[in-house]
């Protein structure tokens, strides 16, 4: 859907007009509530999970399984603040789906441990981090950012799962996952491109390495962190940075070359 899109700059105090590709907080408002209505998973199956595969998998499936369950406030209320500022209150009813959706797959993947006996678990390292972090965050930009690379480094980690067993339950939680990530990133990524040009061109030219230092940065924390489920899903880590790097200029070729801007 093409549309023109203004934002009142405040910290700059200029006008940029984009011309962007990209959904309006009302089209994703319905996406979420049309995606919310598709039953993916088949909860009449049974588990069957190898005593090899639960050795492999299930620290990382519980770690995960508590990284998708955050109630999102500190996301709600950036984003409240960054609707209010640009005068699109629809979009944090958009951001509420959003995370509504993301504990839907926390819930999946905690409905799959209990059917297999195992724990939710409440405490994990890199979950604690990414929270820490996030509570301290208040900017809508850098809060979009690391859900865009979270997002993204989710796409390899329940691909890999995926791969790395056999129970047809588990994959279909996987692909379940998979479908609603790819919306995901693009809903952030059109969100990063219209906050990118909303700066100044100095502000622009450096944020550019900071996205890429933060991206691989974090990117090679979640392998340290999972590297025993990304291994045995076949990916090696030359092979998954690869992926990240390919992921990493898909997302910056958007927010720097699909736009137009002209600065009146």
């Amino acid at each position: 859907m093409n549309i023109n899109f203004e934002i009142q700059s405040t910290f700059y105090k200029w006008e940029i007009k984009l011309k962007i590709n990209m959904q309006t907080s009302k089209n994703w408002i319905e996406h979420f509530k049309a995606n919310a209505l598709h039953q993916r998973v088949d909860w009449n199956l049974s588990p069957q999970l190898t005593t090899h595969e639960t050795g492999t998998i299930l620290h990382s499936l519980q770690a995960w399984q508590l990284g998708e369950t955050s109630e999102g406030k500190n996301l709600i209320m950036a984003s409240t603040k960054y609707a209010e500022r640009i005068g699109d209150l629809y979009y944090v009813n958009a951001v509420r789906l959003f995370i509504k959706e993301e504990q839907k797959h926390g819930n999946n993947l905690g409905r799959y441990l209990d059917a297999i006996g195992q724990p939710r678990i409440q405490k994990d390292w890199g979950d604690t981090l990414f929270r820490r972090i996030r509570y301290l965050n208040t900017s809508m930009e850098a809060w979009t950012l690391a859900v865009i690379v979270v997002e993204s480094t989710a796409q390899i980690f329940y691909q890999a799962l995926k791969d790395a067993t056999g129970c047809v339950l588990l994959k279909q939680i996987c692909t379940d996952i998979l479908i609603d990530e790819a919306y995901h990133i693009t809903f952030q990524t059109e969100r990063l491109a219209s906050i990118f040009y909303s700066r100044s061109e100095f502000g622009r030219n450096f944020r550019k390495p900071f996205y890429k230092v933060f991206f691989y940065c974090t990117s090679a924390l979640v392998w340290f962190a999972h590297r025993k489920l990304f291994k045995a899903g076949g990916n090696t880590f030359n092979g998954y940075m690869r992926k990240m790097a390919y992921k990493y200029q898909k997302t910056i070729n958007t927010i720097t070359s699909s736009l137009a801007m002209q600065i009146a």
